[in-house]
């Protein structure tokens, strides 16, 4: 699918969640009957081999920055299995307590995380999980990140109510005053163990889902990271390094690559990057553009941001593209070691 025809799908994909459709599935039926059995026969292969514990990574990063003039940051998880940091051992290891490390160290304040995300969540729980958070006005978040996407392809979930679902989430949160990052649904035709042509199926579907996810986002006020890409050439090329012992769920440093592409985008929100990087840079593709098709790009490279820019124009609303510089893990292990009790 090229770039111009996502952007076709995503717009209308996303329309159709804002205006009451539900019609717009994430394949067309015929085709996923034809795949039922590859269905099967991949979830009965992957999913062997993960922890049935996620680590719980509560708690404060950062804790000697503490100051009498800064109270805590607080950061908020929701979402699903990728989110809560399902497949690996430690807490450390998840990617809210690397977030919550990476974002003490460049604020230079402590880091109060907090989670409601929960393995195997698909976007319609997100409406109770943002409930828990929103629960004592007195503790309001001050950013939110939501990973989520994956589970609705696998099961099929309708494209616009997945979008109305997370769309919701954004709005809700915002009007709650907390910012919102979303790392956009993973492209799933990295997973080993499922075969073609499921595997190409389940990378066109997830893309879609991806670009559409981000229309709904950034119209509501947030703003989106790509993670497709990330978890694409990426893993394909190092599958045992950043797949998890299941072969589904990122590994530690999985994890750790997918949490640094996010954490710009954090810091940016609570206007903590440098000014100079948030200038649009043209030697980068970064610049302007409609939002369907920012949003058609993002889907095809890993780390690339997607934010409201300014108000509707004739092709619709606009929105920034940033093409955000990764870090490898290994420059970020300063921020990794920031104290937690």
């Amino acid at each position: 699918m090229t770039s111009m025809s996502r952007a076709r799908v995503a717009r209308r994909i996303a329309a159709g969640a804002a205006y009451g459709g539900g019609g717009i599935g994430l394949a067309g039926a015929a085709a996923v009957g034809l795949l039922l059995a590859e269905v099967q026969l991949a979830r009965r292969r992957v999913g062997i081999g993960t922890p049935d514990r996620v680590p719980n990574a509560e708690g404060l990063y950062g804790g000697s920055l503490t100051t009498a003039v800064d109270a805590p940051l607080r950061l908020v998880m929701l979402g699903d299995s990728t989110a809560a940091g399902q497949g690996v051992h430690r807490a450390g290891q998840t990617p809210g307590a690397l977030l919550a490390s990476g974002l003490a160290a460049v604020a230079e304040r402590p880091v109060e995380l907090h989670s409601v995300a929960v393995p195997g969540a698909r976007s319609d729980d997100l409406d109770r999980q943002v409930a828990l958070v929103l629960i004592d006005p007195d503790r309001m978040p001050d950013v939110c990140v939501i990973m989520i996407g994956a589970n609705d392809v696998t099961h099929r979930m309708p494209a616009t109510r997945s979008v109305r679902h997370l769309s919701t989430a954004v709005r809700r949160l915002r009007t709650a005053g907390a910012e919102v990052v979303v790392g956009t649904c993973p492209d799933l035709g990295t997973i080993e163990p499922v075969p073609q042509p499921l595997r190409w199926l389940a990378r066109r579907t997830s893309r879609q889902l991806a670009a559409a996810q981000t229309i709904g986002v950034v119209e509501q006020g947030g703003r989106t990271v790509s993670l497709g890409d990330l978890l694409g050439p990426e893993f394909a090329e190092n599958p045992r390094e950043l797949f998890g012992p299941d072969n589904y769920h990122p590994s530690a440093e999985g994890y750790a690559t997918a949490a640094m592409a996010v954490l710009p985008s954090v810091c940016a929100a609570l206007g903590l990057w440098p000014a100079e990087e948030e200038r649009p840079d043209a030697a980068r593709r970064e610049g302007f553009l409609p939002v369907a098709r920012a949003a058609a790009e993002a889907a095809d490279e890993a780390g690339t941001e997607v934010a409201a820019a300014m108000p509707t124009g004739p092709r619709g609303p606009w929105a920034l593209l940033k093409r955000r510089r990764r870090r490898r893990v290994s420059e970020t292990e300063p921020a990794t070691s920031a104290q937690r009790r």
